[in-house]
């Protein structure tokens, strides 16, 4: 079993060595894999989108020919993680930048996003938040953080910070504003492993 991480841009081995901690947390097995061309998505069971900037994460996307398999793998059941810009990349709709920038969005999650919705680099934070799929608070951490500011009724909230949605999932599709991947704390990953393995052994 193959699980791949978006591997073009951005924060890639902080999620690839979370993905390993937690599979050995729970000691489980799986081949975890960079995607930065054609044809590994087809082979991956779940799929992680890092964070990074989120235009040009689009534009190679679509450049190398992953965004199509991305939207197949999607439909497809595949269980997909989105952090950060990766939030912004799995929308159906985006804010006036997400438009300027001509940024061509997954479209796979019912979601309309603000890019820019807690400020720029300096204004990077982290904070104590409720996450419904979570027994206790959660420190998410947030590096220029987008969020999602509405949402189709399948879509689940999952959390909400100063009025923005931060945390929502919809079927097999996860998408949050921060990066669980630069803490120590797995139970996101996990959440999302229990997702994969449900995929592949689904009775």
């Amino acid at each position: 079993m193959k699980i791949g991480v978006i591997a073009i841009q951005g924060a890639v081995s902080e999620h690839v060595d979370a993905l390993k901690r937690a599979l050995s947390e729970r000691g489980e097995y799986a081949e975890v894999v960079a995607i930065k061309h054609k044809g590994v998505v087809p082979e991956c069971s779940g799929i992680v989108i890092p964070g990074g900037e989120s235009t040009t994460l689009c534009r190679l996307l679509a450049r190398e020919g992953i965004a199509e398999e991305m939207k197949e793998a999607a439909a497809k059941g595949v269980p997909i993680l989105g952090t950060c810009a990766g939030l912004i990349v799995l929308a159906k709709e985006g804010d006036e930048q997400v438009e300027k920038t001509s940024q061509e969005l997954l479209g796979v999650m019912d979601t309309k996003v603000n890019r820019n919705a807690f400020g720029r680099q300096r204004e990077s934070f982290e904070a104590e938040l409720d996450v419904d799929i979570l027994d206790s608070p959660y420190s998410g951490i947030f590096i220029r953080a987008p969020a999602i500011v509405s949402c189709e009724p399948d879509v689940k909230v999952l959390s909400r910070l100063n009025g923005f949605i931060i945390a929502a999932e919809q079927e097999n599709v996860m998408a949050l504003s921060f990066h669980p991947e630069l803490t120590d704390d797995m139970r996101i990953h996990q959440y999302f492993l229990d997702k994969v393995f449900r995929y592949i052994r689904p009775n």
